[in-house]
C-alpha cells in the first residue's frame, strides 16, 4: 500500500514539473538549469589560475581573479548553503520549491490545493494520533520495565518497548526505510556514528535496532522522555556543566563500551543537522575512546518530503509540524563494515576515514569544514591556515 501511494505521488510530480517546464520560457528553463547555486562559478582549482601569473611582472589587472574568487565566496560559499534546505529535481508538490518551479497555473493550482487538504485534514490528525500513542506507550513502557531488577528479561523488554514505540512514531511521519547491508549493523560494545541530516536520524535508526543514546539532559516533555529511557536502558545523559568537562564525557563513555554486554553507543560526530547533500567535519572525541567504530551512512529522499531541521529557521514544534504535513520521509540506510583504529593513526585521521567512507557510501559531498560554524565565528586557526595555504598558492616556488 505504501509503495502505492509513493508511485502514484512520483507520478503526479513528474506531471507537474513536466507542466512547469511547459510552462516558462525555454530561454529561462536553460538559465535555471545551468546551476542549482546562485551565481555559476569557475571550477577550476586556483592553482590553475595562478599559473599564468607567475613568472612575469607585477600588473594591475592581476587582483581582478582574486577579487572574483573573493566575490564568489562571500556570495555563495560552500559551507552557508548546507545549512538550508537542498534544491529539488522536481516539484514535490509540497509548499517549499526551488527558482526552476515558481509558474503557476489553474491546474496545478488545483492539484496542490487538493494536496493541502489531504496532507492537513486526513494525514496530520492521524499521525498525530499515531505519535501521541507511540510517546505515550514509549513513557509508560520504560518506566514499568524500569522497576524489574537488572538481568536478561528486563533488558529483553527494554528492547521490545524502544523498538515497538519507535517503528510506531515512524509510522507517525509514514516513514518508509530501505535498509542495505544488514550483517552489518553494529553490535553490543561498540560506537555506532552515522551523518546527521534530523533529529528524527534516531528514530530511524532505533526501528531496526536498539541503541543507547549520548546527550544533554533536557528539561519538558524531552525531559520526561529521557527520565523514563534511561530507567530502562543504558543511556547516557549528561547535564550541562559535564557536556564542557571533555574528559568526565570519555570517562562515562569508555565505561559504557567496556561492558560488552550493553547496547552500542549512537553518535553524531557532526554536532549539527547538514541538509542531506553532504557529510561535514566529524569531531574527534567520538574517535578517542577506542573500540569499533560501526560507520553508518543516511540519504533521505527529498521528492516526498524534507527532512532537513533548519533549527536557526524552526524551532521543533514547527519543524515536526512540516515532516506530519509532507508527503512521507522515504530514506536509504547503509551499514558498513567495522573499522578500527590503525597503528600510527590519530584520532583525527581516523575520523577522517570514516567520514570518507560515509560520505561515499551515502553519495554525499566531503566538506573539512566544522558544523559548528552554523552558528559560531570562523576560528582563527581555521583563517590562519586558509591564509597559509593560500601565500603559498601565491608565491609558488619564489618566483613571483
Amino acid at each position: 500500500m505504501e509503495q502505492f501511494k509513493l508511485t502514484t505521488l512520483l507520478i503526479f510530480e513528474q506531471w507537474a514539473t513536466i507542466r512547469i517546464e511547459k510552462g516558462v520560457s525555454k530561454e529561462s528553463v536553460l538559465k535555471n538549469s545551468a546551476s542549482v547555486g546562485i551565481i555559476q562559478r569557475d571550477e577550476s582549482p586556483m592553482e590553475k589560475g595562478l599559473s599564468g601569473l607567475r613568472g612575469r611582472d607585477f600588473e594591475l589587472s592581476d587582483v581582478f581573479y582574486f577579487s572574483k574568487k573573493g566575490l564568489e565566496a562571500i556570495v555563495e560559499d560552500e559551507v552557508t548553503q548546507r545549512f538550508s534546505s537542498e534544491e529539488l529535481v522536481s516539484w514535490n508538490l509540497l509548499t517549499r520549491t526551488n527558482v526552476n518551479f515558481h509558474y503557476i497555473s489553474l491546474r496545478l493550482t488545483m492539484v496542490w490545493v487538493l494536496g493541502v487538504i489531504v496532507r492537513y485534514c486526513v494525514l496530520l490528525p492521524l499521525r498525530v494520533t499515531l505519535a501521541f500513542i507511540g510517546i505515550s506507550l514509549l513513557v509508560l513502557g520504560t518506566t514499568l520495565v524500569g522497576q524489574l531488577p537488572d538481568g536478561s528479561l528486563k533488558n529483553w523488554l527494554s528492547e521490545l518497548v524502544h523498538l515497538t514505540c519507535c517503528r510506531i512514531c515512524v509510522r507517525a511521519l509514514s516513514g518508509t526505510i530501505h535498509y542495505h547491508n544488514k550483517q552489518y549493523r553494529p553490535q553490543k560494545g561498540g560506537i555506532c556514528v552515522a551523518n546527521h541530516t534530523s533529529p528524527i536520524d534516531v528514530l530511524i535508526l532505533t526501528t531496526d535496532g536498539c541503541y543507547a543514546m549520548v546527550g544533554q539532559v533536557h528539561g519538558g516533555l524531552m525531559g520526561i522522555i529521557q527520565r523514563a529511557m534511561v530507567k530502562a536502558c543504558p543511556h547516557v545523559w549528561f547535564e550541562r556543566s559535564e557536556m564542557k568537562d571533555r574528559h568526565l564525557v570519555t570517562k562515562r563513555l569508555k565505561e559504557h563500551i567496556a561492558d560488552k554486554k550493553k547496547l552500542p553507543i549512537l553518535i553524531f560526530p557532526e554536532g549539527t543537522c547538514i541538509n542531506n547533500t553532504s557529510v561535514m567535519m566529524f569531531k574527534k572525541g567520538s574517535f578517542e575512546i577506542g573500540g569499533t567504530i560501526h560507520p553508518v551512512a543516511i540519504k533521505y529522499n527529498p521528492q516526498f518530503g524534507d527532512a532537513f531541521w533548519n533549527s536557526s529557521k524552526y524551532n521543533m514544534v514547527s519543524y515536526l509540524l512540516r515532516m506530519m504535513t509532507s508527503w512521507a520521509i522515504v530514506c536509504d540506510v547503509w551499514y558498513m563494515p567495522p573499522m578500527t583504529r590503525e597503528e600510527g593513526e590519530d584520532a583525527v585521521q581516523f575520523a577522517n576515514r570514516v567520514k570518507s567512507a560515509i560520505a561515499v557510501q551515502g553519495g554525499l559531498t566531503e566538506l573539512p569544514w566544522d558544523g559548528g560554524l552554523k552558528r559560531a565565528k570562523v576560528k582563527d586557526t581555521f583563517k590562519e591556515e586558509q591564509q597559509k595555504n593560500y601565500s603559498k598558492m601565491i608565491v609558488g616556488n619564489g618566483s613571483l
